[in-house]
């Protein structure tokens, strides 16, 4: 089945924050993390159960100008996988997942794999070794142009619950992983970021701040003479009072996406009473207070312009 929606590649203004690909990308399920191939036509994304404890890699294509049904990524579908994303150039797809590491169970944290791309599709996953991971958590990467990797990690030695962390690629391997600092991390949590391939604008998710808006919250930072400038709460415009989560920019840097388990009722009352063919309508589709993909203009992020 394909059906007609707004994506990347049809160039459609959305000023405003839009559920992306209703009915096929975002359903009734639990839906996070999208992430796309630098020419928009390929889009990989999380499903999960309602309490995260099953996260699926899932993957469409834009096929003349309509998504394709989803279907479980080749390399996704056996242990918990999430957090997709691509390199800037495509040629490799990181991800976090707690499968096992050389024949051991299933691990209790999540630790950041990648897939490189062959001349028949894609490599088998490979495991980051020390100094990017550790027996504690690593989530949540992106990657700019030269390689350098940034994640979220709750790893001993940081400044809250969780923080950002970046390791520089140098000659093949990551030198050991930097704290962002300050002016990003927070004696709470910050557990989810995304980095432009240039290096510039940094956005990430964060928990628990005097100005959120609600659980988890978008902030954005840019980077100033080689430094990052204080993260600054994206507003009501893109935050609400639910879970704001997986920052992204698309690679024509035209849209903002990210996920968001606001629902029905949460923001809006109802302009008359439901009948139940209306009720079970929003329960079972997108918009219920799961996780859904949310689009908007880049034009339209506060901050921006």
């Amino acid at each position: 089945m394909v059906i007609s929606l707004s994506a990347t590649a049809t160039q459609k203004p959305m000023p405003d924050p839009s559920i992306f690909g209703d009915g096929v990308i975002s359903t009734r399920d639990y839906e996070s993390s999208i992430t796309f191939t630098p020419d928009g036509k390929v889009a990989l994304f999380v499903k999960s159960s309602p309490d995260l404890s099953l996260r699926v890699i899932v993957e469409s294509h834009l096929d003349q100008g309509k998504w394709t049904t989803p279907e479980v990524a080749p390399f996704s579908g056996e242990y918990v996988d999430t957090d997709p994303c691509f390199s800037p150039d495509g040629t490799k797809l990181y991800f976090a997942s707690r499968r096992p590491v050389e024949g051991t169970t299933q691990r209790a944290d999540n630790d950041i794999w990648v897939l490189e791309k062959t001349n028949t599709g894609w490599s088998e996953p490979r495991h980051l070794d020390a100094p990017v991971n550790t027996q504690s958590q690593e989530l949540s990467p992106s990657v700019t142009k030269d390689g350098t990797l940034y994640f979220s990690s709750n790893r001993q030695g940081g400044k809250g619950a969780a923080d950002i962390y970046r390791a520089k690629l140098v000659d093949g391997k990551y030198t050991a992983p930097e704290n962002v600092g300050d002016a990003i991390n927070s004696p709470g949590p910050e557990v989810q970021v995304f980095v432009t391939p240039d290096e510039d604008i940094l956005i990430f998710a964060a928990a628990g701040r005097i100005d959120s808006q609600g659980s988890v919250d978008l902030y954005i930072s840019r980077r100033v003479d080689g430094a990052w400038s204080k993260g600054v709460n994206l507003g009501k415009w893109i935050n609400s009072s639910a879970v704001e989560s997986a920052p992204r920019i698309s690679a024509d840097r035209r849209y903002f996406f990210w996920t968001s388990t606001r629902g029905y009722g949460l923001e809006d009352r109802e302009t008359h009473q439901l009948n139940y063919k209306e009720l079970s309508g929003k329960l079972q589709g997108a918009g219920n207070g799961l996780g859904d993909i949310y689009q908007i203009d880049l034009s339209a992020v506060p901050g921006m312009k």
